[in-house]
């Protein structure tokens, strides 16, 4: 079963369109984040859009994408490559929603990092490595 407002917040994060994204998040919604040597919350709406905004601002793709409905709202695992200032990036990220009334309170994302070509190359040549 697809929930709208996580529908429109995977379509914001692949158009860079988060900070105009309304009707999401619920006005007290929390952010706990766990990213690459640091973890923070992020409280209220307007926060957890700028600083989303920051995470997503170029257009992207997802390379991959999974959705799982759970009880209470929706695990999101996905793969996303875009390009910043000409360079390609990718970033592994899982987002566990928890959703009332239609709209996201709170969001546990963990993230592997934004990781620039020369990184992915070099984590594409350990695959092949590996085989």
């Amino acid at each position: 079963m697809s929930s709208g407002c996580v529908d429109a917040f995977t379509e914001a994060i692949k158009s860079a369109g988060i900070a105009t994204l309304d009707g999401v998040f619920s006005a007290d919604a929390v952010v706990d984040a766990t990213v690459p040597n640091w973890r923070f919350s992020i409280r209220g709406e307007a926060a957890i859009k700028a600083e989303f905004a920051r995470w997503y601002a170029d257009p992207a793709r997802f390379e991959e994408l999974r959705r799982t409905p759970l009880p209470d709202g929706e695990l999101v695992e996905y793969l996303l490559a875009w390009e910043e200032d000409g360079v390609p990036h990718a970033s592994h990220q899982a987002h566990r929603l928890e959703i009332a009334n239609g709209l996201i309170t709170r969001d546990t994302v963990w993230c592997g990092g934004r990781w620039p070509a020369s990184l992915l190359a070099e984590m594409e040549a350990a695959a092949q490595a590996a085989v």
